[in-house]
């Protein structure tokens, strides 16, 4: 431990893990309310995507970008099929999807002068410096300026700012349709739909982030869905390489022309093992019944803690999201309430300093969800 750099603030070591548990070094167990911050979609030891991994790995790890492989194609087939229709470029995270789908919307508006993004309060998009520039937080970006510019950031759920903003130099709106970092903010389904309207009407690209809220995280396979739009741009990473890193970008169909050989690329993006992984994820997914147990474990989620805020309305503000991406706002610093749920056998991570995220496994169980329940009773 001691020669990595201290860029985390970290004092537990994991050992393993086994559904919605980990397990530390010294054997104690945790209920896992962060899961990975919502990596691990289908918990730990899920013994189809186990299988899937070691059966790819048995045959092909690694071949370059320079050749198809089985696992890419078809997952890129699968996804398109699922989303809308669209081309599908994969690389290693959220991070590296954001920044091709930076590229490819300036790439796509530059003829026409289109080169500014509209991006807003709250957001979070990565650490890399052209995602950095679209990362709302003050005290991430600051320390690396000067970033990337043409990047103006306006009120979040804020449509007549938008309709203001957007004019004919806008390469694309660019969003979270449910904000992670920023505090669990969903954006209201009727702001979705006006963005959509008047991207459409002005020509700029509509592009979301859900390497968050994606996958089955809100209780659609994608969170657009619930409004009923669909994005020119989708980037998806966190749970879709089921623990593995695995990231992608969905194009729109049509708009794929304006991409050409060598204009972005990745070396280990696609990797066959992560895509046989993704592959298992979604099949997962998409079994019938699957999502709306997704959707009633939120609910009785929601219901638990909305009946813990009428009780203690002077510790907890507020709870929102959507499905098993839900956000506690305390009146007060959230450390203490970590801190208290760790030492009662939960791990949950903060989103801002004082919103607590729950972001437990998709698999979780109703019993699990009551133990963490009391859990955090006892915590405040």
């Amino acid at each position: 431990m001691g020669a990595l750099l201290p860029v985390y603030e970290r004092d537990l070591t994991i050992v393993r893990g086994k559904g919605s548990r980990l397990f530390d070094a010294e054997g104690r167990s945790y209920l896992d309310f962060a899961a990975g911050i919502g990596v691990n979609g289908l918990g730990y030891g899920d013994t189809r995507l186990l299988a899937a991994i070691m059966r790819q790995a048995t045959q092909l790890i690694h071949v370059s970008n320079l050749f198809h492989t089985g696992p890419g194609s078809a997952l890129a087939d699968r996804l398109a099929a699922l989303a809308f229709p669209s081309r599908v470029f994969f690389c290693n995270s959220g991070t590296e999807a954001w920044e091709a789908a930076m590229k490819f919307a300036r790439k796509i508006g530059q003829p026409a002068g289109r080169t500014e993004f509209l991006c807003f309060e709250g957001a979070f998009h990565g650490r890399t410096f052209g995602a950095l520039s679209t990362t709302w937080k003050a005290r991430y970006r600051e320390p690396f300026e000067p970033l990337l510019p043409g990047v103006r950031f306006l009120p979040w759920n804020d449509l007549a700012a938008v309709e203001a903003a957007l004019g004919p130099t806008t390469a694309a709106v660019m969003l979270e349709p449910v904000q992670g970092e920023g505090g669990i903010r969903p954006a209201s389904f009727e702001y979705l739909r006006g963005l959509r309207g008047l991207c459409r009407e002005r020509g700029a690209l509509l592009v979301f982030d859900e390497v968050q809220c994606g996958l089955g995280r809100t209780g659609r396979l994608f969170a657009f869905q619930h409004a009923g739009v669909t994005p020119d741009i989708l980037t998806l990473a966190k749970p879709l390489g089921g623990g593995l890193p695995m990231g992608a970008v969905l194009l729109r169909e049509d708009l794929a022309p304006a991409l050409a050989v060598g204009d972005h690329g990745s070396t280990f993006g696609g990797n066959p093992v992560a895509a046989a992984a993704s592959i298992a994820v979604l099949d997962r997914l998409t079994r019938p019944g699957f999502l709306e147990r997704v959707v009633r474990r939120g609910e009785l989620l929601a219901r638990g803690l909305r009946k813990l805020a009428l009780a203690r309305p002077d510790v907890i503000g507020e709870v929102r999201g959507l499905g098993l991406m839900l956000g506690i706002e305390l009146t007060k610093d959230a450390t203490p309430v970590l801190k208290g749920l760790r030492e009662r056998g939960v791990l949950a991570t903060r989103a801002g300093d004082n919103v607590v995220r729950l972001l437990p496994p998709l698999v979780i169980k109703p019993a699990e969800l009551r133990e963490f329940l009391a859990a955090f009773e006892a915590a405040l």
